[in-house]
């Protein structure tokens, strides 16, 4: 791989996606074939005076073996000792860079119920960790580094090292890893979605409406507070951070309870190393009241029954069919980098910063307002090349957003 663009790409995770503050803690998690970025992010993180910085490696191998095996009673609870340090370093303000790279089909042969009940028992035990996340007090990232199954499974063709290598370049072209200063590169980046964001925060949306070939006929109604964010995000501090590298999309919360009709998947979703395809929802007054995948229905039904919430749509997200991302034409069966070729929603928890005064509001205020609270938060494309997207305000007026899967005029 290209060691410079790596060592500049540690950079960017440090300085744009965290933004690690003097004297802050840095929490890492990363599979183990990513120890060679990782410990040039370790580097970055004491050149920006970090106070400490704590790696878990984590070894899917090992957790698959323990999915497997385990007696499946473990998974409904979470260690206090496990739990404690999130909750924890949290509470000192610590910030939390997590890796992802892993085997896509190496859960497949798991049962997904014991996947679920781990991932519901962590949430639950961690409330406090993730309260601090999502009403902005601790900065947080998500980036890729390449694992061989994982490349070899996007590129089954090519040799081993060839493998690797093209999904690094792929990772480095996504993430906008230049000869030029990437932090540089972000800033401009950062700039490219103030003018979307404004346009759709002063359009006073009452509702959007979804349409293509596929068979997507959705209406999504929207807060009367709603607020559309993009690029990065503020701490309540004013620390500014990149929650996801790479990133396309502008994004808000729908109304919990006025989404109807049918919205069908453009791509297939790896869900706990579990892989389900070509699958869609069927909407009322907010809830799926039916579904089905030809791939990991079982899955994709677990995942809808994790709670109350789980049934509801917390995130709407717009990314133009001509992201650069979409157009290096691969499927990359990672949602960090899928989402960000494709519009797409959130089955789960929505973010208070997507509603006015969100940040300083209950649980209850907030799902009054309509925001959606669940355990889980699990992002699914529907973008395609014929989407079209239209808004009507409040005053009845219908306007464009997209057209043809991009941007309509008014935007570019």
């Amino acid at each position: 791989m290209n060691q410079e663009y790596l060592k500049k790409y540690a950079r960017l995770l440090v300085v744009s996606g965290l933004n690690v503050q003097n004297n802050q803690i840095v929490v890492i998690k990363s599979p183990l074939e990513g120890s060679g970025l990782v410990h040039h992010i370790v580097d970055e993180c004491y050149k920006a005076h970090a106070k400490d910085v704590i790696v878990k490696y984590q070894d899917e191998i090992i957790a698959h073996k323990r999915y497997l095996y385990s007696d499946p009673e473990i998974f409904k609870d979470v260690p206090d000792y496990d739990a404690e340090f999130y909750n924890q370093t949290s509470k000192e303000k610590a910030c939390y860079l997590t890796l992802v790279g892993d085997d896509p089909d190496l859960m497949k042969d798991v049962d997904p119920s014991r996947m679920m009940d781990y991932q519901k028992a962590f949430r639950a035990k961690t409330k406090p960790y993730r309260n601090r996340l999502d009403y902005m007090e601790c900065q947080w990232c998500i980036g890729a580094v390449p694992s061989l199954n994982w490349a070899k499974k996007i590129y089954p063709d090519l040799d081993d090292e060839v493998a690797i290598e093209k999904l690094w370049d792929a990772i480095f072209k996504v993430c906008r890893i230049d000869e030029k200063d990437p932090v540089e590169n972000w800033n401009r980046h950062r700039a490219s979605f103030e003018k979307n964001v404004r346009i759709l925060n002063e359009m006073d949306i009452d509702h959007f409406v979804y349409t293509n070939l596929l068979g997507t006929n959705l209406k999504v109604g929207m807060p009367e507070d709603y607020i559309f964010c993009g690029g990065g995000s503020y701490l309540n501090d004013g620390t500014y951070y990149f929650p996801n590298i790479p990133t396309e999309e502008v994004f808000s919360m729908p109304h919990r309870l006025q989404v109807n009709g049918r919205l069908v998947a453009s791509m297939p979703l790896v869900y706990n190393g579990n892989r389900i395809e070509d699958f869609w929802f069927e909407f009322k007054d907010g809830k799926v009241i039916d579904f089905d995948a030809k791939m990991g229905k079982d899955v994709l039904e677990n995942l809808l029954n994790a709670d109350e919430g789980a049934r509801y749509l917390g995130e709407i997200a717009l990314v133009p069919y001509s992201s650069p991302i979409k157009s290096l034409d691969t499927l990359f069966y990672e949602t960090l980098i899928d989402e960000n070729a494709s519009c797409h929603f959130a089955l789960g928890q929505s973010y208070p910063e997507c509603i006015k005064e969100g940040l300083n509001q209950t649980d209850e205020e907030l799902k009054e307002k309509g925001a959606n609270q669940s355990l889980i938060h699990v992002d699914f494309m529907v973008g395609t090349k014929d989407l079209q997207i239209k808004a009507i305000t409040r005053n009845n007026q219908e306007i464009d957003v997209f057209t043809q899967g991009n941007f309509s005029l008014e935007f570019d």
